[in-house]
C-alpha cells in the first residue's frame, strides 16, 4: 500500500525500464511529410508539445511490455512469432487528425485514418494471431485503432480531416524502447513480400 514501509527481505518492486513492440515506420518520404504536418498542426492550434523526431515516427502493431531490463527469452518468442508470417507489402495511408486521449494532460494528439488503414488493420490481427500461439499472447488485443503520435499536449483538439499521407508498408521492425529516454532500437526486421 502507498505510504507503506517494506519489510525487511522485501524489495520495492524493479523499477521498468525497457518496452518491447512491433511497429512499421513510414518511409523517408512520408515521415518527413509526418513531420511537416505536425509542426503545421501545432502552430495553427496553439499546441505546446513538442513534435516527436522524423525518426520515432512509427505506427504500433502490438505493445508487448515494459520490463526491468530486456527480456531476451521473449525477444526470442516474439522474433519466432513474426518469422511465421508470409505477407505482402500493402498501402497505408492517414488522412485526419485528433487528440486521441481524454486524459486531462499530456494527450496524444495523432494521426488516424479510415479506409486506408485497412489492409494495416488486418497485418495487425494476422500478427496477433501468431503471438496468441506463444506466451506473449496477452499482449495481442483485439481492439486497434492505427495512428502515428505527431506529440503529445494538454489541449484536447477534435478530429480534423488533413491532407492524406501515404506509403507502402514493406518490412515490420520488433523495437526495444529505453523507457523515458526517447530510444527506440530495432531488434529485429521483418520483411513483407508478394
Amino acid at each position: 500500500m502507498p505510504g507503506q514501509s517494506l519489510l525487511p527481505g522485501f524489495d520495492a518492486a524493479p523499477q521498468l525500464t525497457d518496452r518491447l513492440f512491433f511497429a512499421i515506420f513510414p518511409d523517408a518520404g512520408a515521415a518527413a511529410q509526418i513531420a511537416r504536418l505536425a509542426q503545421q498542426l501545432r502552430e495553427e492550434h496553439g499546441l505546446r508539445g513538442k513534435p516527436l523526431k522524423t525518426e520515432r515516427l512509427h505506427v504500433t502493431l502490438h505493445h508487448l511490455g515494459d520490463y526491468a531490463g530486456l527480456p531476451q527469452d521473449l525477444v526470442e518468442v516474439a522474433c519466432a512469432a513474426a518469422a511465421s508470417l508470409a505477407a505482402a507489402p500493402f498501402d497505408v495511408t492517414f488522412d485526419r487528425a485528433a487528440s486521441f486521449s481524454t486524459a486531462p494532460r499530456n494527450r496524444p494528439f495523432v494521426l488516424r485514418g479510415g479506409d486506408g488503414v485497412a489492409s494495416l488493420i488486418a497485418f495487425q490481427q494476422t500478427l496477433g494471431d501468431a503471438l496468441k500461439k506463444t506466451v506473449l499472447g496477452r499482449w495481442a488485443k483485439p481492439a486497434y485503432t492505427p495512428h502515428v503520435t505527431l506529440l503529445y499536449d494538454d489541449r484536447s483538439v477534435p478530429e480534423q480531416a488533413v491532407p492524406a499521407i501515404s506509403w507502402t508498408a514493406s518490412e515490420f521492425v520488433l523495437i526495444h524502447s529505453l523507457i523515458g529516454q526517447t530510444l527506440h532500437m530495432p531488434l529485429a526486421r521483418w520483411s513483407l513480400r508478394a
